[in-house]
């Protein structure tokens, strides 16, 4: 597999508030992540990790810099797009501490939803989910409802729904922190997996040492910036 350019970031800053009660959450980043990429985002609380995932997901927007997403420019010192949305849906999964799976859909329907949020029959959509669940090893639990499924399977539901677009971006915001070290440890290899067999550039925002050597790399923060990466 040829490693390609999906997430390039260029001078991005962003800071919040104004004057005596400004506060600088990024300076100056510079990132490039490739597909098949598992990349660890670490640093102390309010280092400016979860602002940057945002900014990625264009969720936050940034003050100034660049951002390329699968070779499209989406911000350029201003959004390039009108329709975030949509630019969400067609590029990015996103994945969260808390699966946040809708309580009311079994584990199938949690998938398919996205699917028939691009347009898909229902038919085509619940085809979608159940070959994602499989392919993650939650098949059996595809009629199950959120509350009836262990830590590790909604999770797994949860990766099923990112993928369910077919990303090339997969932001994971402390996706184990939830999880017992043997789960934690089987949510990222599943993730490793994904992003090698699907090309999937993957962040994850993490504080979880036990995952930390599951990762191919990791960017520091530290008060906004990026550190000098670590031999």
């Amino acid at each position: 597999m040829s490693q390609r350019p999906v997430i390039e970031i260029r001078d991005l800053s962003k800071s919040f508030g104004s004057g005596e009660s400004r506060v600088t959450a990024l300076v100056d980043v510079d990132v490039t992540i490739s597909t098949g990429e598992v990349v660890g985002l670490i640093g102390p609380s309010g280092s400016g990790k979860s602002t940057l995932l945002n900014c990625i997901g264009c969720i936050t927007e940034p003050d100034s810099g660049t951002i390329r997403l699968a070779g499209r420019q989406v911000y350029a010192n201003g959004y390039t797009t009108s329709d975030l949305r949509r630019l969400r849906l067609e590029l990015i999964g996103f994945i969260f501490q808390s699966h946040n799976l809708l309580p009311f859909m079994p584990a199938w329907e949690n998938v398919a939803l996205v699917c028939t949020m691009l347009g898909q029959g229902i038919g085509e959509a619940r085809d979608r989910a159940m070959e994602l669940l499989d392919y993650l090893g939650v098949s059996r639990r595809a009629q199950a409802y959120p509350s009836e499924l262990s830590g590790g399977e909604a999770q797994r539901v949860a990766i099923a729904r990112a993928l369910a677009n077919r990303p090339k971006i997969i932001l994971a915001d402390e996706p184990t922190a939830a999880l017992d070290s043997e789960r934690a440890a089987t949510v990222m290899d599943l993730l490793r997996r994904v992003s090698r067999e699907r090309e999937t550039a993957i962040v994850v925002v993490s504080h979880d040492e036990k995952v930390f050597s599951r990762f191919d790399r990791m960017l520091h923060l530290r008060d906004g910036r990026l550190q000098p990466q670590r031999s």
